[in-house]
């Protein structure tokens, strides 16, 4: 799992941030312009632009122009690395507390 750390560290870093998980999470709807994402957020287009550069370097998500727009989508790999990481933690915790249940069970 170490050989993964680097693929996840800019991931969860990009996470980190409200309008980049906001940014992600409508994307999780499709894919969508620069412009219409920048539409619903308080703050200039550079800025916006900023955000969307930190989730692209990140594998989070990918862009390609097209004429004049510039369309971002989400980039499924990197969603997934970080998914597996999350659920091997949770399987782990989940077997240590069936068998602290189970302890407790034998042990009243």
């Amino acid at each position: 799992m170490l050989n993964q750390a680097p693929m996840l560290d800019p991931v969860f870093q990009a996470l980190a941030d409200p309008t980049r998980r906001a940014i992600v999470d409508r994307l999780s709807r499709g894919p969508a312009s620069v412009s219409s994402l920048a539409a619903p957020l308080p703050m200039s287009l550079p800025a916006v632009m900023q955000h969307l550069h930190v989730l692209e370097k990140s594998g989070l998500i990918r862009s390609e122009k097209i004429g004049r727009v510039r369309t971002c989508r989400i980039e499924p790999v990197a969603m997934q690395t970080a998914e597996q990481w999350i659920a091997e933690r949770r399987a782990t915790w989940e077997r240590r507390l069936d068998r602290l249940g189970d302890y407790l069970a034998e042990n009243p």
